[in-house]
């Protein structure tokens, strides 16, 4: 006759270790979800930066056409052409 001798810390252990796995395996969602949202966030940031540059670039532009313009109106009323004078 065989008898097996149960040890309860061991069946608790194992028990215990479950419910460990269990616990870290529902924790890497969470981790990959935050891991995602932090790449998110990094693209996000380098687009407003790149907007940034464009509207600095479109502003420069805007002034320049405003400049154009008053160029002319003033031909328009017959005024001679600024700028460098021309070679002889």
């Amino acid at each position: 006759m065989i008898v097996f001798i149960i040890n309860p810390k061991k069946t608790k252990m194992k028990y215990l270790k479950r419910f460990w796995n269990w616990l870290l395996g529902k924790t890497t969602i969470d981790e990959k979800i935050e891991a995602k949202v932090d790449e998110v966030v990094e693209e996000v940031k380098e687009r407003v930066d790149r907007i940034k540059e464009e509207i600095a670039d479109v502003k420069e532009a805007a002034s320049e056409v405003a400049n154009q313009a008053k160029d002319v109106v003033d031909a328009a009323k017959g005024k001679k052409r600024r700028g460098r004078p021309k070679k002889k």
